[in-house]
This record gives C-alpha cells, sequence and structure tokens, in this order.
C-alpha cells in the first residue's frame, strides 16, 4: 500500500476469526438479502482506503488482512473499566473506561436496538507524542452492566493510534467485548472472533483522503445491522459490508438486540507530564466553531427489528471534561438533527 501497509489476500475460509474455539465449527455467512437491500436504498457514496485508492483489489473469496508488523507478541489491546466508586464520583449515566475521556451523544430504548447508523467525517487528530494514547470516533452498541461482569459491547468507527499501527492517519477499527473487557474482546484482529467477508474494506487500512480545517470535508456512513435470524451482527460502510461479530462471541448480544447507542469521540489520558494529555478529539477544534472546523455526527439512525432505520431526534449528550473535549447538537434543514463534538485536550481552561 502506498502508506507503506502490506495486504494479504487471505482465502475468506481461512482467516483468523475462524480459531476462536467458539468458531471452530462455524460457517461463514452471506450477507442477509434484506441487509443489502437496505443498504442499497441508501444510495451511500463509496469511501477508499489507502491501500486500494487506485484500484486495487484482493480475488474473488478472499479477504483483504493488514499485516501486523508489530515485533514480538501481539497485546490483545484490552480496555480496563471504572471501578463502582470511580463511576459515581463521576456522576455520568454511561461511565468511560478508566484512563478514557469522551464526548457523546446517546439513545435508549426498552425495546431493543437492532443496529445503528451514521455519518461522521474523517479527521486525522494529533496524539501526544511517546505517549501511547489513540484518538478515536465511533459507534457503540452496549447491553447488560457497566458496574458488572457481563458487559456486551460492539463498537467500529476510525481510529488514530500511532504506537498501534506507527503512523497518524484515521484507520477503521472494530472491538467487541462479553463480559466488560475484562478476558473478552479486544482490537481488529488482535484475537479472532470479527468474521470478514470479501469487500473492498481491510481492519486496521487507513482512509483516504480526510478533512481539512476550513476546506474540504470527507466523511463516512457506517452500520451496524443485527440478523434477528440468527443473532449476528454485521458492520456495513456505505454500500458494502466489510464482516460481522457472530452471535456466539456474546451473551446478551447473542438473543437479544442492544439497549444502549452512542455515538462520537474518545481519546486516551495518561497524564504523561502531570497534566491533561495534548491529544486531540475530532478536527482537535470546539464543537462550538460548526461545520469545516469541528467534527460531526449526522443522520443518526437506529434500526428497527423490522430493518427499518429510525432517524434519531431525541439524544442525549454527555462529556467528563467539557472544557478540554465537548458536544453541541445542532439543526438545519438538510442534515435535521446532528452534532458536533471534539476539542484540543490540554489548554487555558482545561490544565
Amino acid at each position: 500500500s502506498p502508506d507503506g501497509d502490506l495486504i494479504d489476500c487471505i482465502y475468506f475460509e481461512a482467516q483468523p476469526a475462524l480459531r476462536h474455539p467458539l468458531l471452530r465449527n462455524h460457517k461463514i455467512k452471506e450477507v442477509p438479502r434484506v441487509l443489502s437491500k437496505r443498504m442499497n436504498e441508501m444510495k451511500e457514496k463509496r469511501v477508499r482506503q489507502v491501500w486500494n485508492q487506485n484500484g486495487t483489489s484482493c480475488p474473488d473469496e478472499t479477504v483483504p488482512i493488514r499485516r501486523d508488523t508489530r515485533p514480538g507478541p501481539k497485546p490483545t489491546s484490552k480496555k480496563r473499566h471504572l471501578t463502582d466508586a470511580r463511576v459515581s464520583r463521576q456522576g455520568v449515566p454511561y461511565p468511560a473506561e478508566e484512563g478514557h475521556e469522551y464526548a457523546i451523544a446517546y439513545s435508549t430504548s426498552q425495546a431493543g436496538i437492532y443496529g445503528a447508523h451514521a455519518t461522521m467525517n474523517l479527521w486525522a487528530p494529533a496524539v501526544e507524542p511517546g505517549s501511547g494514547e489513540f484518538s478515536l470516533s465511533q459507534i457503540w452498541l452496549v447491553t447488560g452492566h457497566y458496574n458488572g461482569s457481563d458487559l456486551n459491547t460492539i463498537e467500529a468507527g476510525w481510529q488514530v493510534f500511532p504506537k498501534h499501527y506507527h503512523d497518524s492517519l484515521p484507520r477503521l477499527f472494530v472491538y467487541w467485548t462479553r463480559d466488560t473487557y475484562q478476558k473478552t474482546g479486544c482490537l481488529n484482529l488482535d484475537c479472532p472472533g470479527f468474521v470478514q467477508v470479501p469487500s473492498d474494506y481491510a481492519i486496521g487500512a487507513a482512509f483516504a483522503p480526510i478533512s481539512s480545517y476550513g476546506s474540504n470535508q470527507y466523511d463516512i456512513t457506517m452500520a451496524i445491522w443485527k440478523d434477528t435470524d440468527n443473532g449476528n451482527w454485521w458492520l456495513g460502510i456505505g454500500q458494502s459490508f466489510v464482516g460481522y461479530w457472530p452471535a456466539s462471541l456474546f451473551t446478551h448480544l447473542a438473543d437479544g438486540p442492544a439497549k444502549l447507542v452512542q455515538w462520537g469521540g474518545e481519546i486516551t489520558n495518561t497524564r504523561s507530564y502531570g497534566q491533561q494529555t495534548t491529544t486531540q478529539m475530532g478536527s482537535g477544534h470546539f464543537p462550538e466553531e460548526g461545520f469545516g472546523k469541528a467534527s460531526f455526527f449526522r443522520k443518526l439512525r437506529i434500526i428497527d427489528p423490522l430493518y427499518h432505520l429510525v432517524p434519531v431526534d431525541d439524544f442525549l449528550l454527555q462529556t467528563l471534561n467539557p472544557t478540554c473535549y465537548n458536544a453541541i447538537k445542532a439543526h438545519n434543514e438538510a442534515w435535521g438533527t446532528h452534532f458536533f463534538y471534539g476539542g484540543p485536550g490540554f489548554n487555558a481552561l482545561c490544565p
């Protein structure tokens, strides 16, 4: 790839996901027709990654897998969740993981959430050098308990993570857990689980082009859908499906829907110099600067059991440190209700 990545085209039935003990007898599924039909109806534009921006592709019946060239054993990139005491001190309804900060929108449904959809613009936020931190924008689907051991999550979006990828480009990532990040789940393909299908997208590969401050804006439309016939959760970008999280990976999300969806930005803060990190979220600018300068999420949709995309106009915002990173609602005729989010991290009001 022009950015230095090595992309292996692996026969789809030999992919790493099938090494998971729960997937030893798993037969790779085809994209359900009803989901494919719904994606085609949205008529979203095709988004390219750097490795295939010149028309490169993998052969039929293979999947593109970014080769991991990191030396030594591969970490599983697990998160650490907050203790009960830290949760109560935050005073927020949905706590972040230990050492993480965020600016998000969220919506809940007792009837169940069978998927979520959004369009988010692409940026390359600066990450504090040598910190091991990351900055991401994503969709979360959640059920279970944050202060227990049964939290199930499905997460996907774009991420800048120099320690992991050795550059500062926004890259496609996926994540999952079934036990509140304790023993299961990992980033991308660091452990088996996420099943790919032949597509134009490689997990961990960079997107291009990306947005520029005060200039051209580029975005991606992402959706996560539950196949109600077998419980698998499918990831789509534009009009293409990347793959799915098999139902057998989960507990609550195996047979049932999600109860919570979140959209927005997240960073890690190691406070390596005893102060707020300089790692940026989104564009690195506060949401009040608006279109062309701040990051946004639009076309917020929740998917119902019949695979309909239901617009989300009534959502709540949550930030941990709004003087560092913030989120604000906005509305216009073209986009309806949407939100801007992000920030620079360390500044005069965020020491």
